[in-house]
């Protein structure tokens, strides 16, 4: 068994990869491509933090995880085809050791919900379930309603009260660590379909109240976030967004539309997907597992 570090040119097969197990695990079609594993690893050290397990060429597993703080964040998968040999395992083994190396206190590690191999692993190893997320997607044929509010798109001159906005909004989710504009803008700017035609934002007068960053995907428009200000909430704007990104998508001839939440969202924000016409595509399950 061959173990090695992931380089751009694997992202394809990585895709494929997670994709198999997605399937296997939800029994549904993946959407996962390229596009994703580049989002998934655009700041990760890949020489480090990356790991593919090769069988006689063959890719047979793939991991990869970073240190956010005191917490990693942490995702591998084994092709179902391989199970039963200890490749999990020995992924695991991989992810835990290179976080603790770097200082974690705490490890989150993602997995498919009704992997049952996944659950008895982590289980095993001394993590336990802490949260759940969903990845909901809609079907773009029917033009969606045009939004009520003004909507601009994102200027550059805009990035600083963008990120602030955006800073503001997640201040209260579920482990959010802060990012300084510098790391963020340099951030977006590596992504390969970094696009700031697809940033959306509302104003009320001189303040952003409302900011939204879409993404063209293989598969079709991506809401890689979607936030408002506690002050201007209850407004519908995060709803006037959305279905402006939705318009945007179908005018540039995507036919779907997908994004990710948190399944215990406290601004009812799996209320509003669903109001729009998304439904759970795949639910993700996060493991965490806290060191000494």
């Amino acid at each position: 068994m061959n173990v090695r570090p992931a380089t751009p040119e694997d992202y394809p097969v990585i895709a494929a990869l997670f994709a198999a197990a997605d399937e296997a695990a939800s029994g549904r079609p993946s959407h996962l491509n390229a596009d994703v594993v580049d989002a998934w690893l655009q700041t990760i050290a890949l020489e480090t933090n990356t790991w593919i397990l090769e069988d006689g060429g063959k890719l047979v597993g793939s991991a990869f995880a970073q240190l956010f703080g005191e917490k990693g964040n942490a995702a591998g998968a084994v092709h179902p085809s391989e199970r039963g040999r200890g490749l999990g395992t020995r992924l695991v083994e991989l992810m835990e050791a290179r976080m603790t190396e770097e200082g974690a206190k705490l490890l989150h590690a993602w997995t498919i919900a009704g992997d049952s191999a996944a659950e008895e692993l982590f289980t095993a190893r001394g993590f336990r379930e802490v949260r759940r997320f969903w990845d909901m997607a809609i079907d773009l044929a029917p033009e969606p309603p045009e939004p009520a509010a003004r909507i601009e798109t994102f200027r550059e001159a805009d990035g600083p009260a963008f990120h602030a906005a955006l800073e503001e909004a997640f201040a209260e989710g579920w482990k959010h660590v802060p990012e300084s504009f510098d790391a963020w803008w340099e951030r977006q700017r590596r992504r390969s379909n970094h696009d700031p035609s697809l940033w959306f934002l509302i104003r009320d007068g001189d303040e952003i109240a409302a900011i939204c960053r879409g993404e063209s995907r293989e598969d079709g428009g991506y809401v890689g976030m979607l936030g408002v200000r506690p002050a201007w909430r209850r407004r519908g704007y995060a709803r006037d967004l959305l279905l402006h990104a939705f318009r945007e998508f179908r005018r540039r001839g995507h036919t779907r539309a997908s994004l990710g939440v948190d399944a215990a969202n406290r601004t009812g924000a799996t209320q509003l997907y669903e109001s729009v016409g998304m439904e759970v595509e795949l639910e993700n399950v996060v493991w965490e597992k806290i060191y000494a």
